[in-house]
């Protein structure tokens, strides 16, 4: 995986330490050396050597010979969410919108040609494919995906859609490049976008943008729901309307959050009265 960088000063050590994290997920959540190794494409000392940096550093722990990561790892990823301010803003609404829907929602960002979660609160129903906080899945194939590709400018659609997806979920068959474009560009009028059973059987949602201060597209929003209990035609009717409105408020409380005027403090700077 490493060595990807071309720049002078891309630092080699620090993308192999990445990709390490990044091999393990939910169908390996522990893994041996050999594995790891494999997996990230180092050899075995390499690969122990950063291992063993991880789990002194509280990323990874190991047992029995085997690694796995640990919780302190989601603050790397809640590090980035809280500096957006957009959790903390987003999850009032949130449990608003699954108390009056009695569906799950979610939001996400772009992540390469993927989509990965970044807020969610859920309802205990039987759906196709679990999602938890972090989870990745295919851009072209849900719901909040289509949104945030129909924001990239023609150029970054072709980039975007020309990297490998890291879901590990099977493409979808039967839609062109073209057709796809096409559909972009209606999500991109409409303000919203639908998928249909295109990510696993059972799986429909509606989604919409969620914006920055500046009016950019930077998170979607849906609400999913099991396709043999709610209609294409019920989730557009009843639930597409409010998740408009939930998106909107989002999206207005943030610019008002990130327009705030604050002011840093050296408490070393401070004299007394």
């Amino acid at each position: 995986m490493a060595g990807r960088g071309t720049g002078p000063d891309f630092v080699e050590a620090l993308a192999r330490g990445l990709d390490v994290l990044a091999c393990f997920d939910r169908d390996s959540p522990t893994m041996s050396l050999t594995e790891v190794a494999a997996a990230a494409g180092l050899a075995r000392p390499t690969a122990r050597r950063l291992l063993l940096t991880l789990e002194e550093l509280g990323f990874v722990r190991s047992r029995g010979g085997a690694f796995s990561l640990t919780p302190k790892v989601l603050t790397l990823g809640m590090a980035y969410v809280g500096a957006l301010g957009l959790w903390d803003i987003a999850r009032p609404h949130l449990e608003d919108l699954v108390a009056r829907t009695g569906e799950s929602s979610s939001m996400a960002q772009l992540d390469g040609s993927d989509i990965v979660y970044v807020a969610r609160v859920s309802v205990p129903k039987l759906i196709a494919l679990r999602v938890d906080i972090g989870t990745r899945f295919p851009a072209a194939q849900t719901s909040q995906g289509k949104v945030l590709l129909a924001a990239l400018s023609p150029e970054e659609l072709a980039d975007t859609l020309a990297q490998r997806s890291r879901a590990g979920v099977p493409p979808m068959i039967g839609r062109s490049p073209e057709q796809l474009r096409a559909e972009l560009t209606e999500v991109r009028a409409r303000g919203w976008a639908f998928a249909d059973e295109e990510l696993a059987p059972g799986v429909r949602s509606v989604a919409v943008p969620v914006r920055d201060g500046q009016g950019v597209v930077r998170a979607a929003m849906n609400v999913t729901v099991h396709a043999a209990e709610t209609s294409s035609e019920r989730l557009l009717r009843d639930h597409l309307p409010l998740l408009l409105r939930t998106a909107g408020d989002v999206s207005a409380e943030w610019a008002l959050w990130q327009a705030r005027p604050h002011t840093e403090v050296n408490p070393g700077s401070a004299t007394a009265g």
